[in-house]
């Protein structure tokens, strides 16, 4: 019957894959608003004379405005159709669509039609091809159109360049966002808030609050108000690094020049309280913000409940579940994701699965994150059939599995001995666009040694290599755990020699489990050896190895000269 789950849901999964990419923007608008959209251009078709360029720009803009970039694509093919000229406006907003719909290449194919038309491309173009590449990721290409953007005369804007700087951020490359900041300082361009917040935004992230703060106070000296945007970055760096006393004097400054916090100020500092344990001081915060007039968010609320469920108080959780909603605020799915996790983690499946339908029937769409604890808490408790039954229903409603998915499944397989039907998953992992990591094969490799199947499990650990991953430590601990569970102790001590040659340090774990091997097949000559080795490197015996160390101490067989070294690694 697994088998069967299997190749049904494999064969569903990989035709999914497949054509998950061409029908991804397919559902990028609704009906009604593409039927508005056409409606209104064929009106202004049937017009005679025809409305200007401008007219049919405002409705580009509108419809782009909404994201419906297919619709702007389409429309403007249909305006070529009719012989209405573009103009640089008009292309514009065509070469943004296209970013938008991840065709790059057809956004700079629209530079050949400026030449075509006579056109020269403006401030406005050159921004839109670098937000488009930032977007991209592709900052070396944006870096490179930004300098012949200069080269060719023009004079980049502030919103060039805090474009270029958000996507050096973006990519974590702040240094060269500050260096892009001196140099469009250094010219006639003038900074603004923006530009400043994307840098200590990213700063703040870095945890390079020293240079954020520094920041913040050369921006105020040059003229430039924060905004609180500015001081919401600032709070949360601080947040993180636990500065309480820093966040109050901010707080206290930021109200002082008339910057009100708003809703996520409150959340930030609420979501730090909760994750450090301080739940009553993230309840004075809500009640603060309470009293200011701001009323807290779905946001405010999750923050609070993970809160709560991070120190296993779950039925406080809920009570802010059931006040969020008394409130008229709506949870999110990760609302519900976080009292599903709990609920799992608890073993209480079936409250878990309540949730879960209740969020479908409130026509909220469970993520990857819903289902994989939905599986995990499923597997968890030995329901491997309900397990598979949701992940046949993830891929029904249109979610991809991700790599996380089928490492519970897998896990779950080898621990309950299916190791053909395991098999028969790594198959279909192989064969999606996925790329099944390291952990997918120790799963695969530990189910093995523990059926007994060593020589298949050295099989897949040596075309490791052929599949361009390398194994870690626990690659190398499973397989020398499975070596001497089988009594092959020269393998495993071959490969905990080889594991040391190729960088891989042995962790407590592996000496652990190589010198219980080395004891339970009365090798304590070599078990000594590595238990010496263990503590020179700063590691002890543990639980299994100690309690297996004072049952070899009360064995009368045992030589007094064995006993006597052995007790050494008790003391």
């Amino acid at each position: 019957m697994l088998r069967r789950a299997f190749s049904s849901c494999g064969t569903h999964l990989l035709s999914l894959l497949r054509c998950f990419s061409s029908s991804s923007h397919s559902t990028f608008h609704s009906k009604s608003q593409n039927f508005d959209a056409f409606a209104s251009f064929n009106r202004m078709l049937r017009m005679n004379p025809l409305p200007s360029i401008f007219d049919f720009n405002k409705l580009l803009t509108s419809i782009a405005k909404m994201k419906h970039h297919s619709t702007v694509v389409s429309l403007s093919h249909r305006m070529d159709s009719f012989g209405i000229l573009p103009d640089v406006y008009s292309l514009n907003i065509l070469i943004n669509s296209f970013f938008h719909l991840n065709r790059v290449d057809f956004a700079f194919s629209v530079l050949a039609r400026f030449l075509k038309l006579g056109f020269q491309p403006d401030n406005v173009t050159f921004t839109t091809l670098i937000r488009g590449l930032c977007f991209e990721d592709e900052i070396g290409d944006a870096l490179h159109l930004f300098d012949k953007m200069i080269g060719e005369g023009f004079q980049p804007n502030v919103v060039t360049y805090a474009t270029l700087m958000n996507g050096l951020c973006k990519v974590g490359n702040t240094s060269a966002a500050i260096r892009l900041l001196r140099s469009m300082e250094q010219g006639n361009c003038q900074a603004n808030v923006v530009a400043y917040n994307t840098i200590i935004d990213s700063l703040c992230k870095d945890t390079q609050l020293t240079e954020a703060l520094n920041l913040f106070s050369e921006m105020i000296a040059v003229g430039i108000t924060p905004d609180v945007f500015t001081y919401n970055s600032l709070i949360h760096g601080l947040c993180n690094l636990c500065e309480w006393k820093h966040v109050k004097t901010l707080m206290k400054e930021m109200v002082d020049r008339k910057v009100m916090p708003d809703v996520v100020t409150f959340t930030t500092m609420v979501d730090a309280f909760c994750k450090v344990g301080k739940i009553t001081e993230a309840h004075d915060v809500v009640n603060t913000m309470i009293q200011r007039g701001i009323e807290p968010n779905v946001f405010t609320y999750n923050a609070l409940m993970d809160g709560y469920c991070l120190q296993c108080k779950t039925d406080e959780a809920v009570k802010v579940f059931n006040m969020m909603v008394n409130k008229g605020c709506v949870p999110n799915v990760w609302s519900y994701n976080i009292l599903i996790n709990v609920y799992c983690k608890m073993q209480r499946i079936d409250k878990a699965m309540y949730l879960f339908e209740e969020m479908c029937r409130k026509e909220l769409i469970p993520d990857v994150a819903t289902y994989n604890t939905l599986i995990q808490g499923l597997c968890h408790v030995g329901r491997l059939q309900d397990a598979i039954a949701v992940l046949h229903e993830m891929v029904s409603r249109g979610q991809i599995p991700d790599i996380v998915t089928y490492r519970i499944i897998l896990d779950s397989l080898c621990k309950n001995r299916h190791l053909d039907e395991a098999m028969n998953l790594l198959k279909i992992i192989e064969g999606s666009n996925m790329d099944p990591d390291i952990q997918v094969y120790n799963i695969v490799i530990d189910g093995m040694c523990g059926a007994g199947e060593v020589k298949a499990a050295r099989d897949l650990y040596s075309n490791l290599s052929s599949k361009g991953l390398h194994p870690n430590v626990w690659t190398y601990t499973i397989m020398i755990n499975g070596f001497c569970r089988q009594g092959l102790l020269a393998e495993a001590s071959k490969l905990f020699r080889e594991m040391n040659q190729n960088g891989c340090s042995p962790n407590d774990c592996t000496y652990n489990l190589i010198a219980r091997g080395f004891l339970q097949n009365n090798e304590t000559l070599g078990a000594t050896q590595l238990l010496e080795e263990m503590r020179a490197r700063g590691f002890s015996a543990d639980v299994s190895t100690t309690t297996l160390l004072v049952e070899m101490l009360s064995n009368d067989r045992l030589d007094q000269s064995v006993k006597q070294n052995l007790s050494t690694f008790l003391k």
